[in-house]
């Protein structure tokens, strides 16, 4: 639930089953949890997930165009390979976009939003540098999605999802030779701080050398 203008209570609608069937996938495609060339069998992921055909083909439909799945006719759907060679392409896209949402975020975050920015801050001042890299990964990918969701304009909150998930599988596929995820991750406590003062220019300075060093990561271990 939460509050309606007068302080009234509404009900936020549960996401459908293709949706749910959607998030769901995407995250395990994009941490490569489903393996890039691996076959997609619908019959098996609809009983896995509890939902019919219908909902998961139409999750399915969304994931093509993310290019995270790929359908053939009369072969199937398979996870999409990781393109290492998109990285320049992928980069190129968020070294423009992430600042921006970054700079929009400091300016426009409501304060309940300032304040799980700040917790999520804390957060990750506390991790160390051997937890589970794969669950940074994962911790990393929200935090992403938390300051999309603070630059308040959905369509280039869509937009930035769509390529850190993709630029997040390049991640996973060199995640083991990358010498400290933690590092790259703790990267984001002075970038949500900036934000949640309301500092834009500095927020997307921080922004633009994440996306950078991101980059430079990646490149080192190739």
């Amino acid at each position: 639930m939460s509050l309606a203008p007068g302080n009234q209570l509404t009900e936020i609608p549960e996401p459908s089953l293709s949706e749910q069937a959607y998030r769901t996938l995407r995250d395990r495609l994009i941490m490569l949890e489903i393996r890039p060339g691996e076959a997609i069998n619908d019959g098996r992921l609809a009983a896995e997930l509890g939902i019919g055909r219908t909902p998961l083909r139409e999750a399915l439909k969304r994931l093509e165009t993310d290019h995270l799945v790929i359908s053939y006719p009369r072969r199937g759907t398979f996870a999409t390979v990781v393109d290492i060679t998109e990285l320049a392409d992928v980069s190129e896209l968020r070294e423009a976009l992430e600042p921006l949402a970054a700079r929009r975020a400091a300016k426009l975050a409501t304060p309940a939003l300032r304040a799980e920015l700040r917790d999520t801050a804390a957060a990750i001042a506390r991790m160390q540098d051997g937890d589970d890299p794969y669950e940074l990964m994962r911790y990393d990918i929200q935090v992403h999605r938390l300051i999309y969701r603070a630059a308040a304009n959905t369509h280039l909150e869509d937009v930035l999802i769509r390529y850190d998930n993709l630029a997040t599988r390049i991640w996973c596929m060199v995640l083991e030779k990358v010498p400290s995820v933690a590092e790259h991750v703790a990267e984001h406590v002075a970038l949500l701080e900036a934000i949640a003062d309301g500092e834009a220019d500095r927020a997307a300075t921080l922004a633009l050398e994440h996306v950078t060093s991101f980059e430079e990561a990646i490149r080192s271990v190739l």
